[in-house]
């Protein structure tokens, strides 16, 4: 299963911007994103790219979800693993 991970730009520099992901910040290509983001904006990120924008509309509801799979979650999830994978693996250049 490959899951996408949420989190919010912090800064773009061209084609890669560093992003928080619930207290990681990583930098992400910018290559692939369905449409500009900018500082604020929160993105959908794989494998260190960022490959979606999050309406504004569905941000509380999309992080709700991914904290409490997080803190609920036990070692022995899978989906909890891959989020945690992606997150621990996100790097793209010098971040």
């Amino acid at each position: 299963m490959c899951l996408g991970v949420p989190g919010k730009v912090i800064s773009v520099d061209g084609p890669f911007a560093v992003v928080d992901f619930f207290g990681v910040r990583r930098q992400v290509s910018l290559d692939i994103v369905d449409e500009p983001v900018g500082p604020g904006d929160y993105i959908l990120n794989h494998v260190g790219f960022a490959i979606r924008r999050i309406p504004e509309e569905d941000i509380g509801g999309t992080l709700a979800l991914y904290e409490g799979l997080l803190r609920e979650a036990g070692a022995d999830d899978l989906m909890a693993a891959d989020v945690r994978g992606e997150i621990a693996g996100t790097k793209v250049g010098n971040a």
